[in-house]
C-alpha cells in the first residue's frame, strides 16, 4: 500500500502569468489538492467606471499581452449593444479577421512554446537542436506560423497586441491592396506547416479522460463572434442571459473567481468548440482533416492542443477566403442611435467563452462593467483534474518531481491565462471577506 507523505507548493512553468500548485498527500490520501491563479490582484473592473465608453475597448485591451484583441474586439461588441451601433459588413468582416490572426498567433505560441517541449521532453522551445532537421523544422513552422497570424492581425487591427484600428462603430484603417495580397501569400505559405501541427499532436500519446460538460458560443458556420450559448448537455442560453447560469465561486486561495453551470464544473476553450461545432468548419478544413476530425467529440483534456491546431488551420482557410473576396474601403465609424444603455459583447476568445457587459450613461462614461473570462471558467475543472491524476498516479510512487510534471502537462492543456482571470477585489470587513 502507498503511504507516503508528500507536500507540493511551487510555481508553474510555461503558461501565461503566473499561478501556483498547493498539493498534500497523508498516508496515500489526497488532503489537500489547489490551483490557485496567484497574478497579483488586478482591479479593472473597479477602473473601468468613470472611463469614457469610446475609450473603454483599448483600455481593457490592456488586460494581457496575449489576447489584447480578443478583450478589445468584446469590449467594443457591448459597448456597441450599449449604444444601438449597428456596425456595417465590411466592420463585422474585419473583426473575424481580427480574431483569426488573434487566434494564429495565440494558438501557435501555445503549442509550440509552452506544449510542445513537453512532448520532446525539454524544458523549453529553445532547447530544441536546430541542427537536428526534424527539430529545425518545428523551429521554423512555429516561427513562420505565428508571424503569418502576427501580419494579418497587423493589417486589420494596426498590432498584433493591443490592436489600435478597431473602434466602438468600425475601423479607423483598412488594408491596402498590397498588403490584403502579402496577407494571402503568408497565410498560404503556411498551410503545409499547419498541417504539420496537427499531425503532431494527433500523434501524441498524451492522454487524460475528463467527463465533465463543454460549453461554447456556437454559430453555423463556424464563428468566434456569433451565435447562443450552448452545451453537450442541451443547454441553449442567450447572450444577454449569460448571468442567469453562470454560477460565480469564490476561491479564497486564487487571485481568481471561478464558476459552474448548474451547480457543475465545465470546460470552455477549443476542445469545447470542435466538440460542439466541428460540422461548422470551413469547408476546405473540414476535408483536408476528415480523418483526424473523426477523433471528436472527445473527452481526453490533451485533445484542447489538436483542437487549437484544427482551429488554426480553420482560420488560415477562412481569413484567405475573406481576403480574397473583398474590396476593402475607408468608412466613417457608425453613430450612436442611444444615449446610453446596457451593452453585452460574448465573444469566442482563443482559451474558451469571454464575457463583457457594460452599462453607459447620457455623458458617455462607464457606469460599471463585468468580465468573465476563460480560464476562471476552467478553474474548477483544473482543479478537480489535479486530483484526480494525482490519485491516479499515488500507486506508482511518483517523486516530487515527477508529480508536479505530470501536473503541469495536465494544467498547460487548458492553456491558461492567469493575467486575464487575476482581476477580482477582496475585502476584509469585521472578520468577513467580500469578492467585489
Amino acid at each position: 500500500m502507498h503511504l507516503v507523505d508528500l507536500t507540493l507548493k511551487r510555481e508553474i512553468t510555461k503558461v501565461e502569468g503566473s499561478a501556483t500548485l498547493d498539493v498534500e498527500v497523508k498516508k496515500g490520501k489526497v488532503t489537500r489538492c489547489q490551483f490557485g491563479i496567484s497574478e497579483y490582484k488586478r482591479f479593472y473592473t473597479q477602473a473601468m467606471r468613470g472611463k469614457a465608453a469610446k475609450a473603454l475597448p483599448s483600455l481593457l485591451a490592456r488586460i494581457c499581452g496575449t489576447c489584447s484583441n480578443a478583450h478589445l474586439t468584446c469590449s467594443i461588441e457591448a459597448c456597441e449593444d450599449a449604444l444601438g451601433i449597428v456596425p456595417s459588413e465590411q466592420s463585422v468582416l474585419m473583426k473575424h479577421l481580427t480574431m483569426y490572426g488573434l487566434n494564429i498567433r495565440d494558438h501557435a505560441l501555445h503549442l509550440y512554446l509552452f506544449a510542445l517541449p513537453d512532448m520532446f521532453g525539454k524544458d523549453a522551445f529553445f532547447d530544441f537542436d536546430e541542427n537536428d532537421p526534424a527539430q529545425h523544422q518545428i523551429l521554423h513552422d512555429a516561427f513562420a506560423i505565428k508571424a503569418a497570424g502576427n501580419y494579418l492581425s497587423i493589417i486589420i487591427a494596426g498590432r498584433s497586441v493591443h490592436g489600435m484600428n478597431p473602434m466602438v462603430g468600425g475601423f479607423m484603417k483598412v488594408p491596402t491592396e498590397a498588403e490584403t495580397e502579402e496577407a494571402i501569400n503568408k497565410l498560404e505559405s503556411v498551410r503545409p506547416a499547419v498541417l504539420r501541427t496537427v499531425k503532431l499532436f494527433e500523434e501524441s500519446d498524451f492522454s487524460f479522460d475528463r467527463q465533465t460538460s463543454f460549453m461554447a458560443l456556437v454559430a453555423k458556420p463556424f464563428s468566434y463572434l456569433n451565435g447562443h450559448i450552448i452545451s453537450d448537455a442541451g443547454d441553449f442560453i442567450r447572450e444577454k442571459d449569460y448571468r442567469d447560469h453562470l454560477e460565480h465561486v469564490i476561491i479564497p486561495y486564487s487571485h481568481a473567481s471561478g464558476y459552474k453551470h448548474k451547480g457543475k464544473s465545465y470546460m470552455v476553450g477549443a476542445l469545447a468548440r470542435i466538440n460542439l461545432a466541428k460540422d461548422t468548419l470551413h469547408p476546405k478544413t473540414k476535408e483536408t482533416l476528415k480523418q483526424t476530425l473523426e477523433l471528436f467529440p472527445s473527452t481526453n483534456i490533451y485533445h484542447n492542443n489538436l483542437a487549437q491546431a484544427v482551429e488554426i488551420l480553420h482560420c488560415l482557410d477562412q481569413a484567405v477566403d475573406i481576403l480574397q473576396n473583398t474590396k476593402f474601403t475607408k468608412e466613417p465609424l457608425v453613430e450612436p442611435t442611444k444615449k446610453e444603455g446596457t451593452g453585452i459583447g460574448v465573444i469566442e476568445a482563443p482559451r474558451g467563452t469571454l464575457y463583457h457587459k457594460v452599462t453607459i450613461n447620457t455623458a458617455g462614461n462607464v457606469v460599471e462593467g463585468d468580465i468573465i473570462v476563460p480560464t476562471g471558467q476552467n478553474q474548477i475543472n483544473i482543479e478537480q483534474d489535479m486530483a484526480r491524476l494525482i490519485e491516479t498516479m499515488l500507486p506508482e510512487n511518483p517523486t516530487k518531481d515527477s508529480l508536479q510534471l505530470e501536473l503541469e502537462k495536465l494544467i498547460r492543456a487548458y492553456d491558461p491565462c492567469m493575467s486575464c482571470a487575476s482581476h477580482f477585489l477582496k475585502l476584509k470587513v469585521k472578520g468577513a471577506t467580500l469578492a467585489v
